[in-house]
């Protein structure tokens, strides 16, 4: 049994102009993919069949396992977590943005949190102690690994996920993934399998 490369949940170019198809091309149909396919020949090697990729993130450890496991769950849930349709945060989601500070205050520091993500990295919204914050981690990290909370959206601040469109402008790039993809949906239903309706994200199981 092998993992696979999950399917867009939109249209190679719906996510234009903030993320052309260009680069999902090259962002999903390389680097993710090549993650997925490492993983599976770092398994196979080891004679290890998981059932799932979060049990393999959880147990790897340090080293080119975790990396490329890590890498293709922060993946799966970076594209679930964009939206062509971003919509607003409503219910129980606006009211937790609420008490951050409103949506403004939350969009300026999820921006500047990736924006100080020095070199590779993620920036996370996260639910953590009955509480919304916001966090960085460097090239595979993420919070499976390191117990930082319950992830509500991610997103990707590898030069890889914005440079075809956006250049050296990261900042540009964060605000205009906030403001415009940012799936609220997908993080409301995020937010309640937190609060213990449901198990949330999970990456495909093998096939």
């Amino acid at each position: 049994m092998t993992f696979v490369l999950p399917d867009l949940p939109y249209a190679r170019d719906a996510l234009a102009p903030i993320v052309s198809g260009e680069t999902l091309d090259f962002h999903h149909g390389k680097h993710h993919k090549t993650y997925v396919e490492t993983l599976n020949a770092l398994l196979e090697e080891k004679g290890e069949s998981p059932e799932s990729l979060e049990a393999v993130v959880r147990s790897a450890g340090p080293g080119k396992l975790f990396n490329n496991a890590a890498q293709a769950w922060n993946h799966g849930l970076f594209w679930e977590g964009m939206s062509p349709s971003s919509g607003k945060p409503a219910g129980a989601l606006a009211e937790a943005i609420e008490a951050f500070g409103g949506h403004k205050t939350l969009g300026e520091q999820f921006v500047e949190t990736g924006v100080g993500q020095f070199g590779s990295g993620w920036a996370w919204l996260l639910w953590k102690d009955d509480r919304i914050i916001v966090a960085p981690s460097h090239d595979a990290n993420n919070p499976l690994a390191n117990g930082s909370g319950f992830p509500l959206l991610v997103c990707d601040v590898w030069e890889h996920a914005y440079y075809l469109d956006h250049q050296n402008d990261r900042k540009g790039f964060l605000t205009a993934w906030f403001e415009k993809l940012a799936n609220w949906d997908f993080a409301a239903a995020q937010l309640a399998a937190a609060q213990g309706a449901g198990e949330g994200y999970k990456y495909p199981p093998p096939k």
